[in-house]
Formats: C-alpha cells, sequence, structure tokens
C-alpha cells in the first residue's frame, strides 16, 4: 500500500495548495501526534483544514481530528511566528519532495520535506533556520540541520530549472545507469528487481522529474517496449528515439495535470477477502460499497498497467486533494475503529470471564451438595456394609495390631476376594480415625441384584449375597462411590454429617449467588471505567467535519410550534439581527434587564401576517430572561414582545444609539414572568428523502384558517401587560411611544432623571459622546443650574419659535400619550441649550478699574525710556539673549504654540468624530426609509444561500423515525418548554457549576448510557431506545463546540436517573432539607 507522495503527488498538491490556501491567515496550529500537525486556514466565509504528516503527506482535510491536550515546544513556536499571517505562495522546490510555503511575502517560510523521515523547518526571509521538528545530523549527502544554521536549496533536485528533454540526455541517461549497474554487480550487491525493469528503474535515478509509474504508463501509451535492456536501446537508435519520444509524453502529461487549478485523482482498490462480491453486471463501480474495498494505491492520472486490469477497482475524484484525504482518513479510520472494537471486546472478554467464574463457583457448591446426598443415601442403603467394616477395623485396633499390619491384612483379604475386605480402599485414614469404603447407590444396588440373580445358581449363591461373575463386579465397582466414614460414630450418624454437609453447602451457595451479583456488578464497573479511560486515550473514529447552519452563530432554537427563534449573544450580533434578519410579521422580544439579548421569532415569508403562537412567544421571553442577569440573581422577571415594525434605529433629535440598541415605538406587550430553566438537546438532521415521514405541526404551514384568533391574542398580550404594571413609573414605562433600548452587556449605570447634572462641563463635545441614552433616561438640565440672562446672546434667539416646533413634531411623529410627547420636547429643548451653551454661565462680568502706578515708578520709566531710545529691536533681543533674559519667554511662545497645536488636533478630531457620526446617522436614516419600505411591501434582504438555507428547518428533528437517514447532530440550548419533542435532553438550572464541566459531564452521560447492555437498538427501530448512528455521533461530539452553545455561564445539571453527579445530588439534598425542615416547625408547632 503506498504510504507516501512522490514528486509528481508533491507537485500537483503544491500546485493545488496554492490554488485554495493563498490569501487566507493562518488561525492556529496543532499537535495531531508527534509527527502529524494541523494547520488551520481562515478568512471571512472560508475555513481550511491543513493536515501535515512529516515525511508522508500534506493536504486539506474534511474530517475533524482530536488535538493534543497541550500544544508542544514546536508548535508554541510556530503559533508564535506565523499566527494571523497571511499565506502568500505555495510552490515545490525544484523537483524535489519539499513543498514551500510562504507567509507575509516571504518574510517567513515554511519547508515540508516527504524524503526519509521527512521535517517541517520554519525560516526566515534569509533562510535561517528559526525553528524545525527534528534535527538532523551531517551525513552522507546531507547537510546538517538545527536551529540557527542557513537552509540550503541549491543542492536540491532541479532547483535551477528542468533541464530540456533531448536525445543526448536520454543517451548519457542510459549510459549512467549501466555504468551503476556494473558497478552494483562488481561490488556484490544483489538488488531485487522485476524482470525487464531495468530500463525503468535506470530512467527513474538519472530522469528525475519523471517517476517510474510515469515512465511505465508513457511506455504502454506510445506503446514502447519497456523489458527492453538499457543497453540495447543505447546501441539501437531506433530504440532511443522511441524511449524519447515516451518521455516526451510522460512530461506532456505532467503539464497537463498542472495546467487547471484542479486535477482528478484516481485510488486503486482491491475488493476485500471473505466478503461476498457482488456481481458487476448489477452494480457499477461507483455503487459497490467501499467499506468492501482496500485501498492500495493513488495516483493523479489512471495508469494504463491498471486500467485494465480485473484485480483492481478504480475510484475517480474530482481533485487530488480530496482523493488524498479520501485514501489517507479512510486507511487512518479504520486504524482507529479495529483499536477501538479491539478494546471493546476485551472489556467484554474480561466481563465474560469474570461471570464464567462466578458460575464455575456456584456450580462447584451445587455439584457439592449433590454428591454429600449421594453418598448420605448410599451410606443409608448399605447400613449392613458399613457397619461389618467398621466392625472388622475397630476390633483389629482392639486387639492392638499395628496400622501398617491392618493395611496389609485388608490388602490380602481382597485378593481372596473377602466381601468385607473389598468394599476398603487402601490407604487406611486411621490417624484421622476414618476408612474410606466404596459403595454403589441405591439404584445401582437393585441393578446389581438382578445382575446377580440373573446369573446366581444353585451351588454358587453365597449367604451374603455377593456372588456374580468378574464382569459384573468390574462394572459394579466402576460406579461406586468412595466415602469417608468415622470409625466413632454410627453410619446413620455418619450419614447424618453428610447431609449436615449438604445443608452447609446450600447456605453458602446462597451466599454465593448474592455476593456473585455484587462482585459480579462491581467487575462491569471497574472494567467500563478502565474502557472508558482507555477509550479516551484513543483517538475518537474520523468524523466529516459539518458545516454549521447560518442561524448556529446566534443563540436560537425552535419553538413547540415549529418558529424559529434567534437571540443575539452581544451587541454586535443584536445589530446583525436587527438590519438583516427583523422582518416583516417577525416579532421582537426582550426584557427589562441588564445584558438580555435582543430575540426575533421568524414568522412565515409567505404569511406574514399570521399570528404568533402564545406558546412561542412564552418560551422566547423565558430566553431573555434567562440570557440577562437574572439568571445570576436566581430573580425571574416578565419579558415583552412588539412587533417588528415598532423597532427601529431613528433616535430623537440630541440622542444618539450605540450599537445593540433600538428605540421601540407604540404598546409594549408583557408576558408573564419566565421561568429560570433551560434544557441542552440534540437535534437531527435527516435527509431530504425523510423529511416526507414527519408532519410539522407549524402554523404558517397550515391553511389560512386562524387568521381572525391575531386581535385575540394580540389584545390578550395588551391586558396581559396592563396587568403586570405596578406602580406609576412602570405604567408611563409601558405606555411610551418613544423609549431606547440598550442591549449591550457592559454598559454603564442609567442616569436618574430626577437628579441634577451638569451637562456643561466639556463645551467640545461631551455632549456628543454621551447622547446615547437608555429608557427612561432623557437628558433633562437641573433646575439649580439654569439662569435667566440679562443680556440674551444672539445665538439663543430663535430658541423660543423652534422649541413648539419640535414639540409638534413630535406630536406629529409620534401619535401616542401625553408622556412621550414632553419627553421628546425636553429632549429637543435640552439638546439645544447644550449646543448654544446655558444663557446663565456665559453673562460677562464688569471688570475692575485698573489700578494707579505707585510713587516713583512714572519718573523710573522715564529713566529709562530716555536710556534705550537709541536702541532697535535687534540690538534689544542681542542683549537679552547675551543675558538670558528671553529664555523665558521662549518657553512661553513654545508652551503656547503646543497648546494651540493640541486645541487644532482635538478640534480636528472632534470635527472628524462629528463628520463620522453625522455619516452614520445618515446611513441609519437611508437604512430606516429602506426597511419602512421593505416592511410596507413586504421584501426580503436576505442573501441567495440564506435564503436557500431558510428550508432546513424542516430537516432538524428531534426525535427520528425508523428508516431516515441521520446526517449530523445539531446541539441546542433553549427553553425547557421548547425541547419536548427532542429524544436527547437534560434540564438546566441556575447553579455554581461552570458550563465546560457541566457540558463534559452530559456528553459523558450520553456516552456512557450507550455502554450499557439493552440500551442500544441495532436495527434502528424503538423510537425509545439510542440507535447505533445517534450514538455515532454522540461520540463525535467535542465539549468546546457544545459550550459555546450554552448562553448561561454557570448552572447546575438535572440528569435524570441518578446520573446527574453533583448537580443530581444537590437537587436531592435540598429537597430533604426542606422536609426535615418543614417537620421541625410542626414538632414546634
Amino acid at each position: 500500500m503506498k504510504q507516501r507522495f512522490s514528486s509528481l503527488d508533491v507537485k500537483v498538491i503544491a500546485h493545488e495548495l496554492s490554488k485554495s490556501l493563498v490569501t487566507l491567515r493562518l488561525s492556529n496550529v496543532y499537535d495531531l501526534s508527534s509527527k502529524i500537525l494541523l494547520l488551520k486556514f481562515a478568512k471571512p466565509g472560508i475555513k481550511k483544514q491543513l493536515l501535515i504528516d512529516s515525511g508522508f503527506r500534506c493536504h486539506l482535510t474534511d474530517f475533524s481530528r482530536t488535538t493534543a491536550a497541550a500544544p508542544s515546544v514546536f508548535v508554541q513556536k510556530l503559533r508564535k511566528v506565523l499566527k494571523t499571517r497571511r499565506i502568500t505562495a505555495v510552490s515545490q522546490i525544484g523537483t524535489d519532495r519539499i513543498i514551500e510555503f510562504q507567509f507575509s511575502d516571504g518574510k517567513y517560510r515554511l519547508y515540508l520535506e516527504f524524503f526519509a523521515s521527512g521535517n517541517v523547518i520554519l525560516t526566515d526571509q534569509d533562510l535561517k533556520i528559526l525553528t524545525l521538528l527534528r534535527n538532523v545530523s551531517e551525513g552522507e549527502s546531507q547537510e546538517p540541520q538545527r536551529p540557527g544554521l542557513t537552509y540550503s536549496l541549491e543542492n536540491r533536485q532541479n532547483y535551477g530549472g528542468i533541464p530540456p528533454l533531448t536525445k543526448e540526455r536520454v543517451r548519457d541517461a542510459l549510459q549512467t545507469s549501466i555504468e551503476r549497474a556494473a558497478t552494483s554487480a562488481a561490488a556484490g550487491n544483489k538488488i531485487k528487481k522485476k524482470p525487464g525493469d531495468a530500463l525503468r528503474r535506470g530512467l527513474a535515478t538519472t530522469i528525475t522529474e519523471l517517476p517510474p509509474i510515469l515512465v511505465d504508463h508513457a511506455m504502454r501509451v506510445t506503446g514502447f517496449d519497456s523489458t527492453v535492456q538499457p543497453a540495447t536501446v543505447l546501441e539501437n537508435d531506433e530504440l532511443l528515439v522511441g524511449l524519447l519520444r515516451s518521455l516526451q509524453e510522460a512530461r506532456k502529461i505532467v503539464e497537463d495535470i498542472t495546467s487547471s487549478d484542479t486535477c482528478k485523482g484516481y485510488i486503486l482498490a482491491k475488493t476485500r477477502k471473505n466478503t461476498e462480491v457482488v456481481p458487476a453486471e448489477t452494480l457499477d463501480e461507483e455503487q459497490q460499497p467501499k467499506s468492501n474495498l482496500l485501498y492500495e494505491d493513488f495516483h493523479p492520472f489512471l495508469p494504463r498497467q491498471f486500467e485494465e486490469d480485473p484485480a483492481y477497482t478504480v475510484l475517480t475524484f474530482d481533485t487530488f486533494d480530496k482523493m488524498v484525504d479520501e485514501f489517507f482518513s479512510s486507511v487512518e479510520g479504520q486504524k482507529l475503529e479495529s483499536r477501538l472494537t479491539e478494546r471493546e471486546a476485551a472489556a467484554k472478554r474480561k466481563i465474560e470471564a469474570a461471570k464464567a467464574d462466578q458460575a464455575k463457583r456456584i456450580e462447584g457448591l451445587q455439584a457439592a451438595q449433590q454428591l454429600n446426598i449421594r453418598k448420605a443415601n448410599a451410606i443409608e442403603a448399605n447400613v449392613e456394609r458399613v457397619q461389618e467394616a467398621m466392625d472388622a477395623v475397630n476390633g483389629l485396633i482392639m486387639q492392638g495390631m499395628d496400622w501398617e499390619d491392618i493395611g496389609k491384612l485388608v490388602e490380602r483379604e481382597r485378593r481372596k476376594n473377602n466381601p468385607v475386605a473389598s468394599i476398603i480402599m487402601l490407604p487406611l485414614k486411621l490417624h484421622e480415625n476414618t476408612i474410606t469404603v466404596l459403595l454403589g447407590e441405591a439404584e445401582e444396588e437393585e441393578e446389581e441384584e438382578d445382575e446377580d440373580d440373573a446369573y446366581e445358581t444353585d451351588s454358587s449363591v453365597s449367604d451374603s449375597g455377593y456372588a456374580g461373575t468378574e464382569g459384573s463386579k468390574q462394572k459394579a465397582r466402576d460406579r461406586r462411590l468412595a466415602i469417608d466414614i468415622n470409625l466413632g460414630i454410627s453410619p446413620h450418624s455418619n450419614a447424618g454429617e453428610y447431609y449436615g454437609e449438604r445443608r452447609s453447602a446450600a447456605v453458602k451457595e446462597q451466599k454465593t449467588v448474592q455476593q456473585s451479583e455484587i462482585a459480579l456488578k462491581n467487575a462491569e464497573q471497574k472494567i467500563a471505567a478502565e474502557l472508558k479511560k482507555g477509550l479516551k486515550q484513543e483517538k475518537p473514529v474520523l468524523q466529516p467535519i459539518r458545516k454549521q447552519l447560518w442561524f448556529e452563530k446566534f443563540t436560537w432554537f425552535i419553538s413547540s410550534d415549529g418558529y424559529l427563534v434567534l437571540g443575539g449573544k452581544d451587541a454586535q450580533q443584536n445589530e446583525m439581527l436587527y438590519r438583516r434578519y427583523l422582518k416583516k410579521g417577525d416579532v421582537y422580544v426582550h426584557a427589562d434587564l441588564h445584558g438580555a439579548p435582543s430575540v426575533i421569532i421568524k414568522n412565515s415569508p409567505s404569511m406574514p401576517d399570521a399570528p404568533i403562537p402564545p406558546s412561542t412567544l412564552s418560551q422566547a421571553g423565558s430566553l431573555a430572561v434567562c440570557a440577562s442577569s437574572a439568571w445570576d440573581s436566581k430573580a425571574g422577571m416578565g419579558a415583552w414582545w412588539v412587533n417588528a415594525d415598532q423597532v427601529s434605529k431613528s433616535a430623537p433629535t440630541g440622542e444618539y444609539l450605540s450599537a445593540g440598541s433600538f428605540m421601540v415605538r407604540g404598546k409594549k406587550n408583557f408576558l408573564p414572568p419566565a421561568q429560570l430553566l433551560l434544557g441542552l438537546a440534540l437535534m437531527f438532521r435527516i435527509s431530504e428523502e425523510s423529511k416526507a415521514k414527519h408532519v410539522k405541526h407549524r402554523l404558517y404551514d397550515l391553511p389560512e384558517s386562524a387568521s381572525g384568533s391575531k386581535s385575540s391574542a394580540v389584545a390578550a398580550g395588551e391586558t396581559e401587560g396592563d396587568t403586570k404594571v405596578g406602580g406609576a413609573a412602570e405604567e408611563a414605562e409601558s405606555d411610551s411611544d418613544d423609549s431606547a433600548i440598550d442591549v449591550e452587556e457592559d454598559d454603564k449605570p442609567r442616569e436618574n432623571p430626577l437628579q441634577s447634572t451638569d451637562r456643561n462641563d466639556d463645551n467640545n463635545g461631551d455632549d456628543d459622546e454621551n447622547s446615547g441614552q437608555a429608557e427612561g433616561s432623557a437628558p433633562v438640565e437641573g433646575v439649580g443650574s439654569l439662569s435667566i440672562s440679562e443680556e440674551p446672546l444672539t445665538g439663543n434667539t430663535p430658541e423660543p419659535a423652534q422649541a413648539p416646533e419640535q414639540e409638534d413634531e413630535g406630536e406629529e411623529n409620534n401619535e401616542g400619550t401625553e408622556t412621550a410627547t414632553e419627553a421628546d420636547s425636553t429632549v429637543a429643548t435640552t439638546s439645544k441649550n447644550q449646543a448654544t451653551g446655558t444663557p446663565g454661565k456665559s453673562t460677562p462680568q464688569p471688570q475692575k478699574k485698573a489700578q494707579q502706578p505707585r510713587r516713583g515708578q512714572r519718573s523710573k520709566a522715564k529713566k529709562i525710556a530716555a536710556k534705550y531710545k537709541d536702541q532697535d529691536e535687534e540690538d534689544r533681543a542681542a542683549i537679552e539673549a547675551l543675558v538670558g533674559a528671553t529664555a523665558g519667554r521662549q518657553k512661553a511662545e513654545a508652551e503656547a504654540k503646543a497648546k494651540a497645536e493640541r486645541e487644532a488636533a482635538h478640534a480636528a478630531a472632534l470635527e472628524r468624530r462629528q463628520a463620522a457620526r453625522a455619516r452614520q446617522q445618515r446611513d441609519i436614516a437611508e437604512h430606516e426609509e429602506v426597511r419602512k419600505l421593505m416592511l410596507d411591501e413586504g421584501l426580503e434582504t436576505l442573501d441567495a444561500s440564506e435564503a436557500a438555507s431558510l428550508t432546513p428547518l424542516d430537516a432538524l428533528v428531534g426525535a427520528p423515525l425508523p428508516g431516515d437517514e441521520i446526517l449530523d447532530a445539531v446541539v441546542v440550548c433553549a427553553p425547557y418548554a421548547a425541547l419536548a419533542r427532542c429524544k436527547y435532553k437534560v434540564k438546566m438550572q441556575p447553579g455554581a457549576q461552570k458550563k465546560g464541566k457541566a457540558v463534559k459531564e452530559v456528553l459523558e452521560a450520553w456516552k456512557g448510557a450507550a455502554a450499557r447492555k439493552g440500551v442500544v437498538d441495532d436495527r434502528s427501530l424503538d423510537k425509545e431506545r439510542m440507535w447505533p448512528r445517534e450514538v455515532e455521533l454522540i461520540r463525535a461530539l467535542k465539549p468546546e463546540e457544545v459550550i459555546n452553545v450554552v448562553p448561561v455561564s454557570k448552572l447546575r445539571v438535572m440528569l435524570s436517573g441518578g446520573a446527574g453527579g453533583s448537580g443530581g445530588g444537590g437537587g436531592g439534598g435540598g429537597d430533604a432539607k426542606g422536609k426535615k425542615s418543614a417537620a421541625n416547625r410542626g414538632k414546634k408547632k
């Protein structure tokens, strides 16, 4: 199997990478292993992942891989130097297996070597090595490589250019190959070569720009005999011309491959052994399952020698890069899958071994019980024989005979076929006061008597009944039991002891069964923990990188009625939701809480007038409340909603709305206080063919039958909002026509309009910078700071005439209550006072009379004037410079000049800021006009890709049906009431656990559930059980991606079945504590 790039592969992959990676920036570098790196490139709208296996391969990948927990030293240096830099060129060094990546127009260069052990080298623009993957010591035809040295390119293959392919060059190449072969033969080196392969191998070492497989292909295309020896070609000029033509054909193939931006790729695969091969008549090559194929080789062209070979299956790809990714990712995935399967099989073998050991112990106890019963029964069936044997042995002992002599006597009597001695086994255990006798069971005794009756005669009947043939005696002897008899007690007592042993064995068996269950459970838990730890060390099976849907960049969910609900994660996303996605018929939901996001409910574009169900409104309000500061404070409050045409960015005169802040005009519809309860669930994306099985319960998919319910729903919302208002301030707030909503997360505390504030501290634009006001915080001038000027300024003369006009304009634009009108007029008047200046503060003060000179000063001044009357300005300046009298004046002039420059720069910056703000306000006004027109006409401004991706909501299901083709798993965080139809979901409440740890706990619980016996339905038919495809997608989920879905920072997870860990235990502990305190209160009463 091919494992590394050839020179042609390097040339093709460098050509394709130059087309796809140039102008992208390096976002990050990761370790996959000690020799495999992952480089992520990105620019707006485009993301690429480059996989580098040092010495083997380099290609873009569409599969997600697990990165190392901590970066290596080499990766840290790469990040420090190359992160965020733009890649400007990708090329091959000559025809060698080296690729050069240039960053920032060659300021830094990254070299990838694909020969020998490979290397990754980072240099500066002067080719000085900054860092490298491995240090290389000096050796034969190898220069040393370490940081600080210069990376050499001159000795690389064809670095100065590829020489032309001429007849003389081919002749010299053949001569060189012949000389090398002769030298090797003289040295006694045996080189393994295929028959007729000398010419192709010889050209590969001399004409290095053409790989051997390409030369062989070109020879087959041109009809040249590749088995000819090099010496024969050198002697025959006609063969030399034919060889030259073949080499020119090979070079032409290379030029054709690199002439376009992309090149086709071909994988040569063989069919697996021990698998059923579908006949070629019934299935095409493209339809043949790839799981039955073993990838052997890949090329950027289809070799003629494999094209007609029936043993190979050719797979064609549109680009060489995708083909390489499929080839190596498939091989890598098979290795990972085999390792995971091997670990799981080893864990199952351990569990089976533990079960077998416990079963063996129980079987041993049961066998001991049966044996003790059989022995007791045998003693009771042969009481007379046992008594005779006991009496005989006891009699000999009473006579004082030695124990060894007793054994010898028994042995001698057995040879004489003494019936008593025949049932006694040797050796005797007289030191234990026991003997071992051979007794038959009750059924065997009956069979033995029947056999004896069949063979007995009148002359051979014995008084004791021990008669029969030798065969019958041997058969009976083989089936007898060896039983230990205590000589100190009677036979019935011996039988009673065996019955007692049977009872103790039964009790022991019962205890063993109970303990075995516990032992098996502990063993399974221990093995499962070891498997879990081992699976963490192993990399998961490769999964394709899932392309995110357009709404996944927001906080989103699909309501229980099938409506898409979107929420902003920050002020910029709130602005984007308003500008791009809030359309006619949509609903805007918000809460008067710090950090509450802007939430919109997308209505059907075909039925924008259809009412939004109350359940969807309630769920959207719950998201707005849970994502605010109410989650941490655990204080639930109600949200409110308005229609899309009630939200705008046009601020009243004198106010400025920052990003994420909007004006809401008209009536707010308040919702009931929301429950602080979120859920984390999985939704599955199914194929287009599977959509027909799912009936979506969406109102805009149904006929227009309930359109008349809109007025009732709105009226109910208004009534509910009015009833929730508790005081006059809230009533004025809910009924105001013009109100600003600031949903920034880091906004300053709101100003109290009842407190007097000085707005004229800085007349150079502080009022412009601080003009963005929150709802209910209009800039009101304090009464104490206002004063009436005795002489009004000229700039204030038109103000009395403009105030009523502004008030009338506010009444015309906003047909609402008097509170809104007064607020608008106050804002307008205050802003004009701020712009023109406060009259009380600008009143000129009378100047004091000039002081008279003291006595003697007038005559002194006359003398000085007479003394210096002939001195001009130049002489005065020279004298002052000589005595140092000008230093102070020059310093004052310099300070005055610097102050003037600072004031000019400040004024210029203020002017630019005012111009930018005015330009932004003009853009907002134009956008509002266009938006108002589009809301009236019902037009859409979505991109083509976004408009086409609005339909995937039908492909997202919470619980797949049998037969569905599941493509991806999408994680969603939403109010728990909206996740009723999801198969996998957990409940989250406010708590102290960080969301990263909580998400990992949830994912581990889902993955652990799949390892339990009987949980997974292999046939994917039972909707209540886990399916293999679902388990595969759950295992591919990464905690880093799921964490960003949760809109809160700290929480408590409520997992069912006691699997919640600290979360579940905390909930149970709180409940028990509450019951205990209630009981204590009852006792006190």
